[in-house]
């Protein structure tokens, strides 16, 4: 979706990240959208209003009682023509305030009498994210249908390292056609969708095991996407840390033998995506006992964990199937190779030591039109491309 003639409320708190939004707004404004800008008195104090004023080309809203003009309603009469409210940064205070349904200045009263999407784009120290209340107000903001872009990892202006940095403008702008073009009500409406993701686990011994670098993290942003485009999405999960994505059905597994019982046990849904590393090998029979260290080289006994995508797409009544491929090498020729292989549809490239662990990745999409670059981006972002792409094909 083109953010052409798109009208977009961008919102900005107070916080050093506001040197971003001035960046994002003239990204918008670049790609066509129409941009109001509100913002925060605490905002002003890192920018002033004229800069947005000049890169928007509208007047700046500052005060709920400077805007209101006309019936003096400009609070209930904005959003009522906008197609997004999009708060970047968006801070802890104003996350607090938007869970606790607050109004006490004109982006608050706003995002409370919106009748477009709301999204926003956190930004704070790492501790500040990670409080409990933070995660509190955050649980209550995406059982609100508010959508959260980031927050990223990286360093921060206080000169700590860690979770809670704003994603920059180009990976927010990236992000919002998808947004726009998604919803409760989508173009999966009605579709089951059967999602595997993160690593599994294969035990040696009680406290050993075999498993890879996998976080999870692509998976879930891919349920994520399928949910917001209206599917009715099953998670089928290996071992990860992450939280479970709104409006998604999650079981969890640690072997690739209980996620292939749990795929087929899902099964019949119009489309499955691969995206777990699954592991290609397990113990042929592993020790009830702790195995004890001992001078003698242990040798394993390996045999290979059955294929959980080739078996699905092999089906008579298979699904839409879309596969996974992390290489470390000639990606185009493994990846293509293993779509043939598998007779996929569609199915996903990158190299893994660009992307597992990482919040952001390079993807490559693989059909039978060829190949379609997705440049680096957040993975939610890149998930959300990867589930528009995957609607042009099942159209």
């Amino acid at each position: 979706m083109s953010l052409t003639h798109k009208k977009i409320i961008l919102g900005v708190t107070g916080g050093i990240a506001a040197y971003k939004a001035a960046e994002l707004c003239r990204l918008l404004v670049k790609a066509g959208a129409e941009v109001r800008v509100v913002m925060t008195a605490a905002a002003q104090q890192f920018v002033t209003p004229l800069t947005f004023q000049a890169l928007s080309g509208q007047p700046v809203l500052t005060s709920l009682w400077d805007a209101a003009g006309g019936d003096g309603m400009e609070h209930i009469h904005l959003s009522r023509d906008a197609d997004l409210l999009l708060v970047a940064p968006a801070s802890a205070d104003f996350l607090a305030k938007l869970a606790q349904g607050r109004a006490d200045d004109l982006l608050s009263t706003l995002c409370l009498a919106r009748t477009c999407p709301l999204a926003v784009a956190p930004a704070m120290n790492r501790e500040m994210w990670a409080a409990a209340a933070t995660q509190r107000n955050l649980e209550q903001l995406y059982a609100d249908d508010v959508n959260v872009l980031g927050p990223a990892t990286g360093e921060q202006a206080c000169g700590e390292i860690g979770q809670g940095r704003m994603l920059e403008a180009s990976e927010i702008a990236a992000a919002l056609p998808g947004l726009l073009g998604s919803g409760k009500v989508g173009e999966l409406a009605g579709k089951r969708v059967l999602i595997t993701a993160g690593p599994t686990f294969e035990s040696i011994d009680p406290v050993r095991g075999l498993t890879n670098r996998s976080s999870g993290k692509m998976g879930y942003a891919v349920a994520q996407a399928a949910a917001e485009a209206g599917a009715d999405v099953c998670l089928v999960s290996g071992p990860t840390c992450l939280a479970q994505p709104r409006g998604v059905r999650r079981i969890d597994v640690q072997s690739a033998a209980e996620m292939h019982a749990a795929v087929l046990a899902e099964l019949p849904s119009e489309v499955f995506i691969a995206v777990a590393a699954v592991a290609d090998y397990r113990v042929d029979v592993a020790a009830t006992q702790k195995i004890k260290k001992s001078a003698v080289p242990l040798t394993l006994q390996l045999i290979p964990n059955p294929d959980i995508l080739a078996e699905v797409a092999a089906l008579p009544d298979a699904p839409f199937c879309v596969g996974f491929a992390a290489e470390t090498e000639r990606l185009a020729e493994y990846a293509e190779a293993k779509r043939l292989r598998k007779k996929l549809p569609l199915l996903v490239g990158n190299l893994a030591q660009d992307t597992l662990g990482q919040d952001a990745a390079e993807l490559v999409l693989f059909d039978a039109q060829g190949q379609h670059p997705l440049p680096r981006a957040d993975k939610l972002t890149q998930a959300r491309a990867l589930i528009g792409h995957l609607l042009t094909l099942l159209n």
